[in-house]
This record gives structure tokens, C-alpha cells and sequence, in this order.
């Protein structure tokens, strides 16, 4: 949430905007003041707008609302830099949403390292419904994660199952060593 900022001044006081004869009146000036308090942090913000909607300078706790806008979520137990390179790479990672390679970049994102997946593969297709023979193995994901992002096993997995279709069985294991092969 936007907090307030003590001792905020406002450049453009209203009071010295004033026809002169308030300017001089002690009790409108007072009075005037007391909304250049309310109205600082509302001028701030508008006088810095660019740096909200740029990932790298924006608030962090302005960082879900941009993600919002880019139809992602950010994960607050996320380091700060990863919720930033998540919402600064969101428009590139559309286009390779859902493939093998997405996934991977994702979890780099996420991580800040590179993860091991293991995708099933294959496609099936016919020219007519239903007319997908059987298909010789069960689709799966698999995350495999090195020991040394066990804390991070509950984000990865929620990245994953947002990422990986509802019919593809997913996993997400934990090595033994931190070595992903």
C-alpha cells in the first residue's frame, strides 16, 4: 500500500496561487497549506508516473498491480529481484507460453537459476474428432530442483502448474545435490 511520506512539500502550494488579497489573509493561507498536505503525495506520484510503470523502478509493493496488468501474478515470497524480472520479461515469456522452452525460461526467471524439466513430448493429431489413437504415455512435466532451492519448491510449483496444461501430469522434485544435470 502507499504509505505517507512525512514532511512531503508540495511544489505548487496553493496558496501562492492566490489572487493576492488571500495571499495575504494568515487564515486562508493556514488553511490552504493544510490541503498542500493532503494534495503532496498525490502531485509526487503523478510527477513520477513513468517510474511506476517501469518493473525496475516502481514501488514494490506496486509491483502485483503491473503484473496485474499484464495478466501474471507475482508471488510475494519471491526475492525482490525475481518479482522484477518476472513483470520486466512478462510480455516476451507470452510467446513462448506453454512450450518446453517457456516453462524453463520461467523458472529461471523465478529461480535465478537454470532447473532441469523433463517433458514427455509428443504430439498427437487426427483429421477427424476422436480420432487420436491411444496415446502410449501418460503427458507429463517433470521440475527437477536442485537442494539448494528447497525454499523455493512452493513457488516453482505454482509456476508450474500455472504453465503446464490441466491434462499433463507435473511433478516437482527435490535432488539430492545441488548439480542439476
Amino acid at each position: 500500500m502507499r504509505g505517507t511520506v512525512t514532511d512531503l512539500v508540495t511544489p505548487y502550494p496553493i496558496g501562492a496561487y492566490l489572487p493576492a488579497v488571500y495571499q495575504e489573509d494568515s487564515f486562508v493561507q493556514r488553511f490552504t497549506s493544510g490541503l498542500d498536505d493532503v494534495l503532496a503525495p498525490a502531485i509526487a506520484v503523478l510527477d513520477s508516473l513513468e517510474a511506476y510503470a517501469d518493473p525496475d523502478t516502481a514501488p514494490v509493493d506496486f509491483l502485483p498491480w503491473l503484473a496485474g496488468w499484464l495478466g501474471i501474478t507475482v508471488e510475494e515470497t519471491l526475492p525482490e529481484a525475481a518479482r522484477r524480472a518476472r513483470v520486466k520479461h512478462a510480455a516476451e515469456s507470452f510467446v513462448v507460453r506453454g512450450t518446453y522452452e517457456g516453462l524453463r525460461d520461467a523458472l529461471r526467471t523465478l529461480t535465478g537459476a537454470w532447473v532441469e524439466v523433463v517433458d514427455s513430448g509428443g504430439v498427437h493429431c487426427s483429421d477427424r474428432a476422436g480420432g487420436c489413437g491411444p496415446i502410449d504415455a501418460e503427458p507429463a512435466v517433470i521440475v527437477r530442483l536442485p537442494r539448494a532451492l528447497a525454499a523455493q519448491r512452493e513457488a516453482v510449483e505454482a509456476l508450474v502448474a500455472g504453465a503446464v496444461p490441466a491434462h499433463v501430469h507435473r511433478a516437482v522434485e527435490l535432488l539430492e545435490h545441488d548439480h542439476v544435470s
